[in-house]
Order: structure tokens, then sequence, then C-alpha cells
């Protein structure tokens, strides 16, 4: 749940019409979703230049959501490294990059439940699949809060917190991407 302190410099998860296909094509599918995820990066920029500040309701970046895939059984290898590939060509070219601070909450499954529950406006089609992610997705955050420490914090605030980040420039750095890339789990499927 994003705060109400939010309005006006928040950047909304959307998704293209139709979804790139990984099975079909994993070469085109992590290209097309990387054009798509920089472009929501590009609005991340744009509106920070004229708020001094954005807000993206999950990482642009997503390359944790492929990854994740993968290490729950549900993707193959090759998905991964395709989305990797293509993610690292477009961090190279500075149309992606990491986030200045990474809000994580830990959901307890029975928590979870109860919201999607009682929500009874939103439909919520891969539901189970996301609440089955939730361990890799924490293990992903763990290992950038390893490689770059500042970035990462592990609670949603009731209130946006002023932030005067030191570590902008650090958003394109290759050396922090390889090192958090090479500190990932591997894949026991």
């Amino acid at each position: 749940m994003v705060p109400k302190t939010c309005e006006g410099i928040l950047v909304e998860e959307r998704y293209p019409v139709p979804r790139p296909d990984r099975n079909a094509d994993p070469m085109k599918a992590a290209n097309a979703w990387t054009d798509w995820n920089a472009r929501r990066w590009a609005q991340a920029l744009e509106l920070e230049g004229r708020q001094g500040i954005a807000v993206c309701d999950t990482d642009p970046l997503k390359l944790h959501f492929v990854w994740s895939l993968w290490q729950i059984g549900e993707a193959p290898e090759e998905h991964w490294l395709h989305q990797l590939q293509a993610t690292r060509k477009a961090f190279l070219k500075r149309v992606l990059g990491f986030a200045d601070l990474y809000l994580v909450q830990r959901i307890d499954p029975s928590i979870a439940f109860q919201q999607r529950d009682a929500d009874k406006e939103r439909h919520r089609p891969s539901f189970d699949l996301h609440l089955r992610l939730q361990n890799s997705l924490h293990a992903w955050y763990e290992a950038l809060s390893k490689t770059a420490p500042a970035r990462v914090k592990w609670a949603l605030p009731s209130e946006l917190p002023l932030l005067v980040s030191s570590v902008t420039d650090h958003r394109y750095d290759m050396a922090v991407f390889d090192r958090f890339v090479a500190s990932l789990p591997r894949s026991s499927h």
C-alpha cells in the first residue's frame, strides 16, 4: 500500500497489453520488458526533475521478477539470463538504474489473505504466485542490501520520508550491479 503522501509523485506500475511472451521468444520478451521498464524509469526521472522526488510502485528495474520466477521453478534459467543480459545493456546505456531507496516489507501470508479477501474491488489472478515469490523477493533485496546497504529499508513508512540522498550518483554503477548479481543465490531448479 502506497502512503497518501505519495499523491502527485507516484509512478504506478502498469503492464503492456498484450504482455510479452517469454515462452514464445525469451530474448524478444526480455528486450520488450526492458524497454517497458526503461519507460517507467524515464517517467520517474521526469517526475523527480519536476517535483524533486518520485516514488515508484515496485522497482522499475524489475529484474527481480524473472529471477524470482526462476528461483521457484516457474521459469527456466534461460529466461533469467536473457532478462539479465537485456537489463545489463540498459544499465550500461543509463536508461535503467538503481532506485535511491527500496522500501521492502515482509508480509505474513495470513495477513495477505485477509487483505485480499477484504478488498472486493481488485481482481488478483496471480495472488498465489506472488505469495510464493515472497521468499525469493526477500532474498533479492537481502543481497542488494549487502551490496548497497543504504538503498534498502525493511519497512514501509506511514509517511513518506524526506529523502536527501547521497546514493543518486551510484544509480548506474556497473561495478555495484555486477557485484550484486554475482551475490544472488542460484536456483536449485
